[in-house]
């Protein structure tokens, strides 16, 4: 079972000030996780001899839906008068990461991969930002038929806040930790492409003096929690690493590695040896 998160800033330009998808990357990342597929066996999704099940992409919401969760602050404490607003905010953010999520997918169809889109706000709750209702009955049911999931960070109810912003990287813990394969191996493969060569000791484009961490085994390895990278809405890399770190504990180890750069998807998929970074 793989697991395959693709970073907003992987596929849209995320500082853009208007949503552009990079269909450069996109369509190249396409490519290769169709190749990879065919290298393990499993590029007919159902009755092959691979000893993987099924694979599930979450991707990031990127310049689509950063900045109008951000306007209208999506997920921050409102007065109720306030909440007419803040449903607006919900609803644009909602159209715009939906938008995102068909473009994605078309692209992979047309790449012969048969992906089926899966809105986190149509089946997810949240309290007080963190997911406490979450079925995943019809996504085991989707991979057992041979579809690839697809799923993506969107904005949903929340118990506590009314509304909230939910990550791609809390989607892919949970996924990790519960979603329960009907038959072959149960082994979860989590890889996360995005746009650095894994995590550093600070953020690589500021810091010049900044380390490579090969193996990532607890926070205390980062010298600025606080500058690893951007700061979005979603908690940025510290949030991804904090997610990750938890299913370490739980004894699923994940990578992350530079999705920018050809041929690393196809090569993470195969499990070759790649630079990045491994938590565990």
């Amino acid at each position: 079972m793989i697991i395959l998160k693709l970073g907003g800033s992987i596929l849209t330009n995320k500082n853009s000030k208007k949503a552009e998808v990079n269909y450069t990357n996109l369509n190249r990342i396409a490519n290769e996780i169709k190749n990879a597929l065919i290298n393990k066996g499993m590029d007919n999704f159902i009755n092959n001899n691979s000893t993987d099940q099924g694979l599930v992409i979450i991707h990031g919401a990127g310049s689509y839906g950063h900045p109008p969760a951000k306007k209208y602050e999506i997920g921050n404490n409102f007065n109720n008068d306030e909440y007419p607003k803040k449903r607006i905010g919900f609803s644009k953010t909602q159209i715009c990461v939906k938008k995102l999520n068909t473009i994605i997918c078309d692209v992979l169809v047309n790449h012969g991969l048969p992906c089926v889109s899966i809105q986190a706000s149509s089946f997810i709750t949240t309290k007080n930002k963190r997911i406490n209702n979450f079925n995943l009955d019809l996504i085991e049911r989707y991979i057992d038929e041979g579809f690839i999931p697809v799923i993506y960070g969107d904005v949903v109810l929340d118990d506590e806040l009314k509304v909230a912003v939910l990550s791609g990287d809390q989607i892919l813990q949970y996924i990790a930790i519960n979603l329960n394969l009907s038959s072959k191996s149960n082994k979860k493969e989590v890889i996360l492409g995005t746009d650095v060569n894994g995590v550093y000791t600070k953020n690589p484009k500021k810091y010049d003096d900044a380390k490579h961490i090969p193996v990532l085994t607890s926070l205390d390895d980062i010298d600025e929690l606080d500058s690893t990278t951007n700061i979005d809405v979603t908690g940025g890399m510290i949030g991804k690493i904090k997610e990750l770190l938890e299913l370490a504990e739980l004894g699923i180890e994940s990578k992350i590695i530079n999705a920018n750069e050809d041929g690393t998807i196809l090569d993470a998929l195969n499990n070759k040896d790649i630079k990045g970074t491994r938590i565990k």
